[in-house]
């Protein structure tokens, strides 16, 4: 267990949050009173069927998207309260995003694709290029810094997405079906290094319908219909009760 797990107060709180989706004057609730916490430290994973409101839950928990109603403290700090310009730094220096069609550019190398969220920053080049090849050293991937990402495996580019996702050293590790596309071997070598990212004290978000997954997690949150149904308790001296 990560000693940091044992910290009282939570890093992710979620209270009566509500998601409603608005077309041509229909509403659609996709969240309905979603109450969850997620401490420093945590491996959480939010598992049930597709189409349950797993994806738009992180969404709202990465600051891409924002709740109707309810409230959403990230590290003790009311979203709704932030100015755009604070959302995206957020986003971009405490939250790391792996998603499940990895989203790499086409265009860029490896290293091009994880140097990128650096260059929001005020890093200098060189310190840049030596947090890539940290990160790219980090996941297995570094002899590949060169290739485009057409070049490589779908477990492949999803190690890439991963070290891109860590290059800003996240607090946070937000991860929506990262093995949906790729094939088993792929799947659970990306679930080990996940587990791995998180004994080294990553507090990391899991995503999926994959119940081979589910004993990776310290913690399990199951979602039916835009609700939560089943959740493992939380104790502040580290233990977790199912």
């Amino acid at each position: 267990m990560n000693s940091n797990a044992t910290m009282s107060w939570p890093i992710i709180m979620m209270e009566d949050m509500t998601k409603v989706f608005r077309q041509s004057g229909v509403e659609t609730r996709v969240l309905n009173g979603i109450d969850l916490n997620i401490h420093r430290g945590e491996f959480v994973v939010v598992h049930g069927p597709s189409g349950c409101g797993k994806s738009t839950l992180l969404a709202i928990m990465g600051l891409l998207d924002s709740q109707t109603n309810g409230v959403y403290c990230f590290a003790g700090q009311p979203v709704q309260d932030l100015k755009l310009s604070d959302r995206a730094r957020i986003r971009n220096q405490e939250i790391g995003f792996v998603f499940q069609s990895f989203n790499l550019i086409g265009d860029l190398s490896v290293f091009e694709n994880v140097e990128q969220p650096l260059s929001y920053s005020n890093m200098k080049s060189s310190q840049r290029k030596e947090r890539v090849s940290e990160v790219l050293e980090m996941v297995g991937i570094a002899d590949r810094a060169r290739s485009r990402p057409s070049q490589l495996s779908g477990g492949q580019q999803q190690l890439v997405a991963i070290a891109r996702a860590l290059a800003n050293r996240p607090t946070v590790l937000l991860a929506d079906e990262p093995t949906g596309n790729l094939d088993s071997a792929s799947g659970e070598l990306i679930m080990r290094l996940l587990k791995q990212l998180h004994a080294n004290g990553t507090t990391v978000c899991l995503v999926t319908h994959d119940a081979r997954f589910l004993h990776l997690a310290d913690r399990r949150v199951k979602m039916l219909d835009g609700r939560i149904v089943q959740e493992d308790a939380w104790q502040e001296a580290g233990a977790y009760v199912v």
